[in-house]
């Protein structure tokens, strides 16, 4: 019923918008990835910077109920929509470029196992109708991407996501992140990140009993001393940076552990920085299904995947490619005891790492802002 309402809500914002004249160089940004590596957010800071005759909103969070008319007409003056989610535009003029929040690795759309048809097919129109342009990286990506949603391939332009423009130029460096974060001083420091995709959508409730009792690695075996020491050994630091969506379930969390920390909103949005902006300064990175690990492989440096869910989160919703422990460019763990000995392990995924980062990403030398900016300046 909310979803409904929710799309009447949209049709009457959208007549109400309608009668916006389009202003050019007026750009609306609908934001719907936060702080966790958004191409619009990122893609907005790059405009302000080299390009003020633009005038650039950013609508955070989008979708929402709770926008006010001003807003509204902005939307409805823009020359440019940018999404980071569903293309969304008010009148037939305006162009949408469609950034999305990721290379697709867990199945959606038509492809997914826990969707309706008539929502699917529903979404396939919104992307024919509404997308004008769909920012890519590489052939992988738009045939992924259209086996979700029957994007046309006339539709893809490949000029790059803005999210990889800043990952090797961190606005924090290592030290600041030891300090803020984990009160410490360490030349010899490394920094993980833990980065677990959207599990609630495996509605099992144990999973975020866990997480809330601070079990944040849903592991069988987990003691969290044990592996702060196990971490203090090898002068490494971790990262926790959960879904979006867990973090609202839970809260924010703190650690009284002087190698592992959680990564809150908060400290992104003091720092008015996105999570890709400092992604430079870690070390390693450790997930599950989140398709963070195709754009960290620009970094070249270790992933490991946690995988204890697999064959839960494969029968809930599926994965685009697999079997997952075999094209993964980095080694599978299911346990604590199976993560710490990895973690001390020689790395032996380079040529791994380097296939799929040439798989995924053919437009590698260049700024993906730079490309979509002259694309919307194009003739």
């Amino acid at each position: 019923m909310k979803k409904f309402l929710f799309r009447l809500y949209l049709i009457l914002m959208k007549f109400v918008a309608s009668f916006s004249k389009i202003n050019s160089k007026s750009i609306v940004i609908l934001n719907g990835a936060g702080r966790s590596g958004s191409n619009g957010y990122l893609f907005a800071k790059y405009m302000k910077k080299n390009h003020s005759d633009y005038e650039v909103t950013v609508v955070e969070p989008w979708p929402s109920s709770h926008l006010s008319f001003s807003i509204w007409r902005k939307i409805g003056q823009a020359e440019f929509i940018m999404t980071t989610h569903q293309p969304f535009k008010i009148h037939s003029q305006q162009i949408n470029i469609q950034f999305w929040h990721g290379v697709p690795l867990k199945r959606m759309g038509i492809m997914a196992n826990n969707t309706e048809r008539k929502a699917d097919l529903r979404n396939v129109k919104l992307w024919q109708k509404n997308a004008d342009i769909v920012c890519s990286s590489s052939d992988l990506y738009e045939t992924m991407m259209s086996a979700c949603c029957a994007i046309e391939t006339s539709k893809y332009q490949k000029v790059g996501f803005p999210r990889i423009d800043v990952l090797k130029k961190p606005v924090i460096t290592k030290k600041q992140l030891l300090h803020d974060l984990f009160k410490q001083v360490d030349d010899q420091a490394q920094i993980g990140i833990y980065m677990p995709t959207f599990r609630y959508e495996l509605e099992d409730g144990q999973i975020i009993k866990q997480i809330k009792a601070g079990n944040f690695l849903v592991l069988p075996d987990f003691d969290i001393e044990e592996l702060n020491q196990e971490l203090k050994k090898q002068h490494r630091y971790l990262l926790i940076k959960l879904h979006p969506y867990e973090q609202q379930l839970v809260g924010n969390f703190t650690s009284q552990y002087s190698q592992i920390a959680f990564l809150n909103d908060d400290y992104l949005f003091k720092y008015e920085c996105d999570l890709y902006e400092l992604l430079g300064a870690t070390s390693f990175l450790i997930t599950d299904f989140s398709s963070i690990y195709f754009d960290y492989l620009a970094l070249d440096r270790p992933i490991i995947f946690i995988t204890n869910f697999l064959s839960q989160y494969q029968k809930k919703r599926g994965l685009l490619i697999g079997p997952y422990p075999e094209v993964v460019p980095g080694p599978c763990v299911k346990s604590q005891k199976e993560l710490v000995a990895v973690l001390a392990a020689r790395d032996d995924y380079q040529a791994k790492r380097h296939y799929w980062y040439n798989l995924t990403n053919q437009v590698q030398n260049i700024s993906a802002c730079e490309a979509i900016f002259k694309l919307m300046n194009k003739d």
